[in-house]
């Protein structure tokens, strides 16, 4: 899994069949103190996140393990928000655009 920021929305009206409902998210990946390591993926959103959450992120085969069929064509999915990062004692920012529900 990796930490990622949500920074952006996908709208795709012509795409594959089986993405149909699938929210799809722009994501840049940090390491734990906020610090980008990749810039700009297309990530399916399995879990509600949105602009400004940071995020669990799973890539590759593993994207399609928390899909029912298991056959969607994602190479990266969202299956967390992150509410809280510690690096060696010290909080990392992970301000949200939205306050949930616990």
């Amino acid at each position: 899994m990796k930490i990622a920021r949500v920074t952006g929305t996908v709208t795709a009206t012509v795409k594959e069949p089986s993405l149909a409902g699938s929210k799809l998210l722009i994501v840049d990946v940090e390491d734990g103190r906020g610090e980008l390591l990749e810039r700009s993926l297309v990530a399916a959103d399995r879990c509600g996140a949105g602009v400004g959450d940071m995020v669990l992120l799973t890539t590759g085969s593993a994207a399609r393990v928390s899909s029912e069929s298991g056959t969607l064509p994602l190479d990266a999915a969202i299956i967390a928000v992150i509410d809280h990062i510690e690096v060696k004692g010290r909080s990392a920012s992970t301000s949200s655009s939205k306050k949930r529900k616990t």
